[in-house]
């Protein structure tokens, strides 16, 4: 090949490499900026109503969800898994349960505004994969393990009452009543197993007792009765036992861990679990969630760094402000992503649309909206393998959240300065990356006669292979190895200074 065929080929590389760094740039620098203006501006985020964000996530959301659900059923991976591996046996189970609630409430809105195609009628196939994943044997092997056979029927608090909230869901969605059987046997046995309790709590796993889980649970039986009919209100009642007096941290919040058979506290509250506690707590004992979220306010919201949010632990305990926890993420600044990702639902349940715009404006740049609908920046902190779409559905929950009744409703709020360096890590980002493209592409042009392109026609079938694996991965919704194809196409076409000594390749 002689010198002119290897630079066109090498000038054909190089040009497209500029077109593709200019749509990466505007697709997920550029737009996003301008997405995450709009989102924040939505009304639905300063007070009652469903964002727009989140319809158009649930729509982008729903495929890719059924194809993963069915996949991983299909794999039997949640078969050999780690016993220990909460990202890899809890997050695929909640991230079917996530989606299910929100699609409850997009159809509850939808019904108050018929407007097009129904969620309950586009979501379809995917509820029924989100049902299956959550009843599949395979994926209860690590709570059977942790129970043994009888494990649908002995404490698994958590476990058992996710199973309640999908079926719960299933039903309300489709109206079946294939796993009505299950539903009320699980409301039946827990909540008799909760009553009889010394303290009522029990264990999530042997000798792991979360309060703010049974919490979760008995407001998710209560829930249910509506929905099917059942009766536990005398349970319910009976229930606070378990939320008040000495089951109370020094604070009057709920504590993260305790012991089931003496009520003694293992763990303070932390704002992961009091932002739990404060969703589903106004459905049960309204006065108790609003003395709840009025003491977690005072004693773990806070204003620093350019942030405002809720700390992952209180107010001067020491010791805590940087540091990693599985269940909340990376603690910056005393700030933990899971506190203040649950505490925007907590918020916009309990009324409080002060603190909900302002976590939302912080929340949806680091959610990293894309074009399409999805979120890249939740689903780089999911968990790749096993449970990818864990931040996309919990965030679509979250921002479906409507007030309890009975709730009042406070407006207000502000952009943190968050906020604004996340505009300009889209914008200065999205121009930074075109101008440095452009200034290469440039300069190599100005330089092309000083160089040669060893195997020109090898490099250009290997460009289009990387390119044509990156569509197809992407079209089979394998979205990081079709961007890890692309960029991979950057790095060509190979050059070298042209030497007198060498001939012409």
């Amino acid at each position: 090949m002689n010198a002119e065929q290897s630079h066109r080929i090498a000038r054909r590389i190089a040009t497209a490499n500029l077109a593709v760094a200019v749509v990466l740039a505007v697709y997920f620098l550029i737009v996003p900026g301008f997405l995450v203006i709009r989102d924040v501006a939505d009304p639905a985020m300063r007070e009652p109503g469903i964002p727009r964000m989140a319809w158009r996530l649930h729509r982008d959301l729903t495929p890719r969800l059924r194809i993963w659900a069915e996949r991983r059923m299909a794999s039997g991976a949640a078969g050999r898994l780690p016993l220990h591996d909460v990202p890899s046996t809890e997050w695929p189970i909640f991230s079917c349960v996530f989606y299910l609630w929100a699609t409850e409430s997009l159809q509850d809105a939808w019904d108050l505004n018929p407007v097009g195609v129904a969620p309950r009628d586009y979501a379809r196939k995917t509820v029924d994969a989100a049902v299956g994943l959550v009843l599949d044997p395979v994926h209860h092997t690590w709570v059977k393990t942790h129970w043994g056979p009888n494990y649908m029927h002995r404490e698994n608090v958590f476990f058992r009452s996710l199973v309640i909230a999908a079926l719960t869901s299933h039903y309300r969605l489709t109206g079946e009543t294939t796993h009505l059987a299950v539903l009320k046997d699980q409301l039946d046995t827990l909540s008799a197993e909760l009553d009889a309790s010394p303290h009522g709590i029990l264990n999530d796993y042997p000798d792991e007792c979360y309060p703010i889980d049974v919490l979760a649970a008995i407001a998710w039986i209560h829930r249910a009765d509506e929905v099917v009919g059942t009766d536990h209100s005398a349970f319910v009642a009976r229930a606070v036992r378990g939320f008040e007096g000495a089951m109370l941290d020094a604070r009057g919040l709920v504590p993260y861990c305790a012991d089931p058979n003496t009520g003694s506290q293992y763990q303070t509250s932390r704002g992961v679990g009091n932002s739990h506690v404060s969703i589903y707590a106004p459905a049960l004992w309204p006065d108790r969630a609003r003395a709840w979220y009025a003491a977690y306010e005072k004693n773990f919201w806070q204003e620093r760094f350019l942030c405002a949010g809720f700390r992952e632990f209180p107010k001067g305990l020491p010791g805590y402000d940087w540091t990693y926890d599985v269940d909340a993420g990376p603690i910056i600044a005393g700030f933990s992503p899971a506190a203040n990702a649950f505490g925007l639902a907590a918020a916009r349940v309990n009324g409080r649309f002060d603190h909900a715009f302002t976590l939302a404006s912080q929340v949806i740049p680091a959610a990293w909206p894309l074009p399409g609908g999805g979120l890249l920046g939740t689903r780089l902190l999911s968990n790749p393998c096993h449970a990818p779409y864990l931040g996309e559905t919990a965030l679509l929950y979250f921002l479906t959240r409507t007030p309890a009744p009975g709730m009042p409703v406070r407006l207000g709020g502000k952009r943190p300065g968050l906020y604004y360096a996340g505009l300009a890590f889209f914008f200065l980002g999205g121009l930074l990356v075109m101008g440095s493209s452009v200034s290469a592409w440039r300069k190599r042009r100005r330089h092309a006669a000083l160089m040669r392109t060893p195997a020109a026609r090898v490099q250009g079938g290997v460009w289009l292979i990387l390119a044509a694996a990156s569509v197809a991965l992407m079209l089979f919704h394998w979205t990081g190895p079709g961007l890890i194809s692309l960029l991979a196409a950057q790095f060509l076409p190979y050059e070298r200074k042209r030497t007198a000594q060498k001939g012409e390749s």
